[in-house]
């Protein structure tokens, strides 16, 4: 799809670069204790609710409890996922020098292991950032989202496929590192691979053994209630955060790019790629904050080291700056969003669709 934006001229890219630069340093001066404060407040909340959820799955023979302990379990994977773990990971509370809110060694509640996470989403997919061959978020592997992406007849299933990775997305998360391609194309040893796999097998053995042994065993006769609890809240966490994610990095306006723009790439141009391959979505305090504050996946982006409870008062000034330089800020309701990732993984299903990599073109300084 041609892109909405405007290309910019060196001199409007130095200019652009340069107000974004001065709204980072802003907020940076003005973090504080009052963020300090509300982390340890969503730590508190992710403890909360899973004691809550927890204990209420221990009377899970009678529905009410069933339904509010499951939901309540959800809610604080999901707060520990998405507000939690992943902004602690990006080092946003670094500063703190509080060993709990430790980017470089903070481990989440899924299979995935932090220190895979941190190579795969920190540092590659944020630096090369929708670039078709070296950002390996796009798709996952396994689905075809733009015409750039070859197709094969596999992606004929992806329509029913990419159903079942929804709600088994920290699985996908947790082998992406792996690059289990590689391994089954003879690329990679066998012994590589133990060794690669040896600590995610560990973290995968931990998680299933807490969430689908100990606790339902500590629940006696109501082992049943609690293991299924745990299947369902784990399952409504991974589809809530493949619907954040795919609304914020594959609806119809987002782009991509060939590996030719790292050629030069100036710090203008590394923000304008950022914004064109993101989409934010519009909804209430409490909805930003489920989603990790990744509805404003573009600020995210742009800005993946500040406190993400930053992000709403960020995306205003952001929003404006765009509107300045003709650059599209692709933003809407989740339903909106949604339903065009569902036309992408419909649509790139089948061959066909023209390449349109947004390749950078510099207009000429006047």
């Amino acid at each position: 799809m041609p892109s909405k934006s405007r290309e910019l001229s060196p001199k409007e890219l130095e200019g652009f670069a340069a107000e974004l630069e001065a709204l980072r340093a802003r907020t940076v001066a003005d973090i504080g204790e009052q963020d300090a404060k509300y982390i340890r407040r969503v730590y508190s909340a992710v403890r909360y609710f899973e004691v809550a959820g927890r204990g209420l799955l221990f009377l899970g023979i009678f529905p009410p409890a069933f339904i509010l302990g499951t939901l309540f379990l959800a809610i604080s994977k999901i707060l520990d996922n998405m507000e939690l773990g992943h902004n602690v990971m990006h080092g946003q509370y670094d500063w703190m020098r509080d060993p709990k809110f430790n980017g470089k060694s903070f481990e989440w509640d899924i299979v995935a292991t932090g220190d895979n996470w941190r190579k795969t989403h920190n540092y590659r997919h944020h630096t090369y950032t929708n670039i078709k061959g070296m950002d390996e978020d796009i798709g996952y592997g396994i689905l075809r989202l733009f015409p750039e992406q070859r197709w094969r007849p596999g992606y004929l299933w992806q329509p029913i496929y990419s159903i079942i990775f929804a709600f088994l997305f920290q699985w996908g998360v947790a082998i992406q590192e792996l690059r289990l391609g590689l391994w089954f194309s003879g690329r990679v040893s066998k012994e590589k691979m133990k060794k690669e796999f040896a600590p995610l097998g560990a973290k995968m053995k931990r998680q299933l053994i807490k969430d689908y042994v100990i606790f339902p065993l500590l629940a006696g006769p109501f082992f049943l209630p609690v293991m299924l609890g745990n299947l369902i809240a784990n399952g409504l966490r991974n589809l809530w955060t493949f619907s954040v994610i795919f609304c914020g990095h594959f609806t119809a306006d987002v782009e991509v790019f060939p590996k030719s723009v790292l050629k030069n790439e100036t710090r203008g141009h590394w923000y304008v790629r950022q914004l064109r391959g993101s989409s934010n979505l519009k909804g209430s305090k409490v909805f930003h904050i489920l989603t990790g504050n990744l509805s404003h996946q573009i600020e995210h982006h742009l800005f993946p080291d500040i406190p993400a409870r930053r992000y709403a008062e960020m995306a205003v000034e952001v929003k404006e700056i765009c509107q300045r330089y003709d650059q599209h800020y692709n933003t809407g309701s989740m339903l909106k969003q949604y339903s065009q990732v569902i036309w992408r993984i419909i649509r790139y299903a089948f061959p066909g669709g023209k390449p349109t990599f947004s390749v950078r073109r510099v207009a000429a300084e006047s």
